[in-house]
């Protein structure tokens, strides 16, 4: 675990470096940034729907401060996600994390199309988060922006966790067991 957080702190600040790189036609007030990229990855500047990646997976994955397999079977628990834009459902892709020439995963990572985020960590009491899910998708998520959509000025992402409002970056949200994370963006 000492060896993930020492490599994802470095990954956290240069990701929120990075996100306050961007221009946005919203002005400097709207607290929002524009797809960048993490790193030298692409990030989508996209509607939705966004498919899972399947090009420089294991970079994505080591942006993310994740490795890929082999799998760890200390803690294994699945939250959920339900991502809806101006009210319409968003599919979250299978294969997040997922190397498709190899098979390896990321402790974190999908498998199907449901929503259903799968963590498999090698070490008890490892935290995950829903940014690093996002970054292995290559889909950028502010308070402000989800993908390529925008929230208007004034307006943001609204987020849940088991129906309680969460404050602050949705990127930060530690994910936990059985737990339902909704995203939306008017």
């Amino acid at each position: 675990m000492k060896t993930r957080l020492a490599l994802l702190a470095p990954t956290l600040i240069g990701s929120l470096l990075l996100a306050g790189c961007g221009s946005s036609d919203q002005g400097p007030d709207a607290g929002g940034s524009a797809a960048a990229p993490t790193g030298s990855l692409e990030m989508t500047t996209t509607p939705p729907p966004w498919p899972a990646p399947t090009d420089d997976v294991a970079a994505r994955v080591e942006a993310a401060g994740l490795d890929l397999g082999p799998m760890g079977t200390a803690e294994h628990y699945h939250p959920r996600l339900e991502i809806t834009v101006a009210g319409t459902t968003v599919p979250v892709p299978a294969n997040i994390g997922v190397d498709p020439s190899t098979g390896a995963m990321s402790a974190l990572h999908t498998h199907e199309t449901d929503g259903t985020i799968h963590i498999e960590a090698d070490t008890v009491g490892e935290v995950f988060t829903l940014g690093q899910l996002f970054t292995q998708w290559g889909v950028p998520l502010t308070t402000t922006q989800i993908g390529g959509v925008r929230a208007d000025a004034g307006e943001s992402v609204t987020l849940t966790s088991n129906g309680t409002p969460v404050a602050g970056d949705p990127g930060d949200l530690r994910l936990e067991p059985d737990q339902v994370i909704v995203l939306s963006i008017p």
